[in-house]
């Protein structure tokens, strides 16, 4: 049957899947009853009634009206030709353009029986549509990357701009509570499209001729131009009096935090304001609350590294450090073990700098350096609370290293973060800060280094061979020759957003203490410290890790480098 013959006599999907084979007789008629119940379409019914997995309802549904079935997860979509067809519509009707055909366009529909749709769609674009099927959870996915809101947020900043011209003062602070005001849409529009394209921060930053706002994705800056540059004191008003700030003092940096739902879900957001040369700049660290906390089998740490990773979480007492630069997922990580260790039987006490997740049975504090509430004085605190377990958001100084390192010395199980580069470093960096060596020895237990590494785009992958002087680098990392294996980057699509990456990987370095490594702290002797380190038998140093990865296609070399090496390395 071709695509004319079904158009031109109605058929029924529920005749289809019997013929197929899929569904008998009864099983049809009880699909019927609660369609009529729920009121969702046939199709969707028999699969939420567990009678037919939808791919293998979808291929028969192909097979059938010889149409074809297409994966959209692998498709190389052109971002022109699918946003011919309005975003609305695309998503009423469940609906992508794929590609040109002989004479005219098919389409990707999840329901190609609904021939008011096709219609409707033919009328729009003006040309002849051939349907074919694709899953409906690929083709929202596929919407939501390629109908971005970068031309609404464009056109809600100009009927802004338009709004402030008509007059001599700031709308951002007029009209709170109208939820029509363009500032509002356009806060809205910007929130919308950071959670769709999974952005963990939205930075706003007024230049001398433009606006820029920028998402940071899987770590990495994207940036939308803006040239209504009078906009962006609105935008910071609203943000101000959203998060319970001064707005008329602008010439100090402010910070404070605010909830607001999003797509169905529950966003904590963190503003943080700086006075800059055109203005002021403001940078929106997102947190969703409704994805729960992480558990340590979703950090992707390798499994033998998990098992000796919760063996420490399990001891009674000492330090246990999660270090790694700021967005390389520390506090996920000890929220994950904060987690597992939650229980009736232990006393819990986090003293933060904000408090990010909120964990029941958990006392959580946060630290307020206006009113003198510091780490060590909340820390010190603490301890008398009688904790088992104590969490430091960050050992920042000498005196909150020195109460955390007591603290793990006389029975309390400390975990805290550390900003330093890897897991050999920072014992030593503890006794920089002024921490004595005897202290650092006898109260650490293990150091957990941590990056996010980008993982290279399924869709866009390409081979990539690295040039003579990386490929040398890379060999001093793995100890032998790699002139023959493979190695991927992306080359970017629109699966990626063209970066030829799409999501991240945690990378990860463990080193536990033992008696040679303690013996070299409390002699405060770096280099025996550093040799005990590497003779460890369970250590692998991150850029070891990470070349895993890139051995594998998981990741690119130029992640490699970026996770751990420096200028100098690549010239040695």
């Amino acid at each position: 049957m071709d695509n004319q013959d079904f158009r031109q006599r109605r058929v029924r999907l529920g005749d289809l899947l019997v013929q197929a084979g899929l569904i008998d007789d009864v099983q049809l008629e009880r699909a019927l009853l609660e369609q009529k119940r729920t009121g969702s379409k046939l199709g969707r019914t028999v699969v939420e009634l567990g009678f037919v997995e939808e791919q293998r309802l979808l291929k028969a549904l192909s097979e059938q009206l010889d149409i074809p079935f297409v994966e959209l997860k692998h498709y190389r979509f052109d971002s022109q030709l699918t946003q011919s067809l309005p975003e609305a519509v695309a998503r009423r009707f469940r609906v992508i353009v794929l590609s040109r055909h002989a004479d005219g366009l098919l389409v990707g529909m999840t329901d190609p029986l609904n021939l008011y749709a096709l219609d409707e769609i033919e009328r729009l674009l003006r040309q002849r549509v051939y349907p074919a099927v694709v899953l409906e959870s690929d083709l929202l996915a596929a919407l939501d990357r390629i109908y971005r809101r970068s031309s609404e947020i464009a056109s809600l900043a100009g009927q802004l701009h338009e709004r402030l011209e008509e007059s001599n003062f700031d709308f951002g602070g007029m009209s709170l509570d109208n939820q029509d005001a363009p500032v509002v849409r356009l806060l809205q529009t910007l929130f919308e499209d950071a959670v769709q394209m999974k952005a963990s921060d939205i930075h706003i930053e007024p230049d001398e001729k433009v606006l820029r706002l920028r998402q940071r994705i899987d770590g990495v800056l994207n940036e939308q131009l803006i040239k209504e540059t009078r906009i962006a004191s609105a935008l910071v008003m609203r943000l101000k009096i959203l998060a319970g700030l001064d707005i008329s003092e602008k010439r100090l940096p402010q910070d404070g935090r605010f909830n607001i739902r999003v797509k169905g879900r529950n966003l904590d957001v963190r503003v943080s304001t700086m006075p800059v040369q055109f203005g002021e700049s403001v940078v929106l660290r997102l947190l969703d609350q409704s994805a729960g906390v992480f558990s340590l089998d979703g950090t992707g740490m390798p499994m033998d590294m998990l098992a000796r990773f919760r063996t420490l979480l399990q001891r009674p007492h000492g330090l246990v450090l999660v270090t790694g630069p700021t967005g390389s997922g520390k506090t996920t990580t000890l929220y994950a073990g904060l987690s597992e260790l939650n229980s009736p039987e232990k006393k819990i006490i986090t003293v933060e700098d904000p408090v990010e997740y909120r964990l029941p049975r958990i006392s959580q504090v946060q630290v307020n350096t206006k009113i003198d509430l510091s780490f060590a004085r909340v820390l010190r605190a603490a301890l008398r609370q009688d904790p088992d377990i104590v969490l430091v958001g960050e050992i920042r100084d000498q005196e909150t290293a020195e109460i955390a390192l007591r603290a793990a010395l006389t029975g309390h199980l400390v975990l805290s973060t550390l900003h330093t580069n890897d897991a050999v470093t920072s014992p030593m960096r503890l006794i920089d800060m002024g921490a004595e060596p005897f202290l650092v020895a006898n109260s650490l237990n293990a150091v957990l280094a941590q990056r996010l590494v980008r993982r290279v785009c399924e869709n866009c992958r390409v081979v990539h061979q690295p040039d003579p002087r990386e490929l040398l680098w890379l060999e001093a990392i793995h100890g032998a020759p790699l002139a023959e294996r493979r190695f991927t980057r992306g080359s970017g699509c629109h699966l990626c957003n063209n970066t030829g990456y799409l999501g991240r990987i945690g990378v990860y370095e463990l080193l536990e203490i033992n008696a040679a490594m303690a013996a070299a702290l409390r002699r405060n002797d770096a280099q025996a410290f550093i040799d005990a380190a590497h003779a460890q038998p369970h250590y692998r140093p991150l850029a070891a890790v990470a070349l895993d990865y890139a051995l594998t296609g998981v990741t690119s070399v130029e992640e490699v480098f970026r996770v751990s090496a420096s200028l100098g390395d690549l010239e040695s």
